[in-house]
């Protein structure tokens, strides 16, 4: 299973993704986001997830990073 960051346009927006991946049964935990990734929002979902990365992609979602090896690699940019 992969792991990623997904960074939001807003506070809201992250809250949102979290309440829907916990309903359906994704974990899921909201954290400050690396500055390294963004300095836009400040809150970030990390998650896990097998499925095509894009059944989850929604408008509050700015980028989605992948954790590899401990390092981030962008898949998805708005």
């Amino acid at each position: 299973m992969n792991e990623y960051v997904a960074i939001f346009f807003t506070h809201s927006g992250a809250i949102k993704f979290n309440r829907n991946c916990k309903a359906n049964n994704i974990e899921c935990e909201l954290m400050p986001v690396p500055r390294q990734l963004s300095s836009n929002c400040g809150i970030g979902a990390k998650f896990r997830f097998h499925e095509d990365i894009m059944d989850i992609i929604d408008d509050e979602i700015e980028k989605v990073f992948i954790i590899e090896n401990g390092k981030y690699r962008l898949i998805y940019s708005e």
